[in-house]
C-alpha cells in the first residue's frame, strides 16, 4: 500500500497563486500514475489534473485548462500542481491520487489517496 502526503495548500486572493505538492512513498520502485481531485463542500470529489506513470503526458478538467499545471520531479516520487490565476469556485480540499496504471485515472471509486489540503480563495 503506498502513501501519499500533500502539502501548499493555504489561503489566497482571487486571481492568486499557489502550488500544491504530493510525494508518494512506499511503492517499491515503480512509478504511478499520479495526480488531482478536490472536493468543494457538499459537492462530489472531482477530477482536476493527471499525469502519466511516465511523466510524459497530462490532461486537465475543462474547468482549470489554461491556469492549472501539473508536473512530475525527476525521480517521479513527488508531483506538482502549480494553480494560477484561481477563482473563488477553485475553494475546495484538494486529494492526491495515486494508481499503478493510467487508464480511468478520473475515476474516484478506486485508488490511493492522500489526506487532503485545503485550498481557499476569497473574493
Amino acid at each position: 500500500q503506498v502513501q501519499l502526503e500533500e502539502s501548499g495548500g493555504g489561503l489566497v486572493q482571487t486571481g492568486g497563486s499557489l502550488r500544491l505538492s504530493c510525494t508518494i512513498s512506499g511503492h517499491r520502485f515503480r512509478a504511478y500514475a499520479m495526480g488531482w481531485f478536490r472536493q468543494a463542500p457538499g459537492k462530489e470529489r472531482e477530477f482536476v489534473a493527471f499525469n502519466s506513470w511516465s511523466g510524459d503526458s497530462s490532461y486537465y478538467a475543462n474547468s482549470v485548462k489554461g491556469r492549472f499545471t501539473i508536473s512530475r520531479a525527476n525521480t517521479k516520487d513527488t508531483v506538482y500542481l502549480q494553480m494560477n490565476s484561481l477563482k473563488p469556485e477553485d475553494t475546495a480540499v484538494y486529494y492526491c491520487k495515486a494508481q499503478e496504471y493510467d487508464s480511468d485515472f478520473d475515476r474516484a471509486d478506486f485508488g490511493s489517496w492522500g489526506q487532503g489540503t485545503q485550498v481557499t480563495v476569497s473574493s
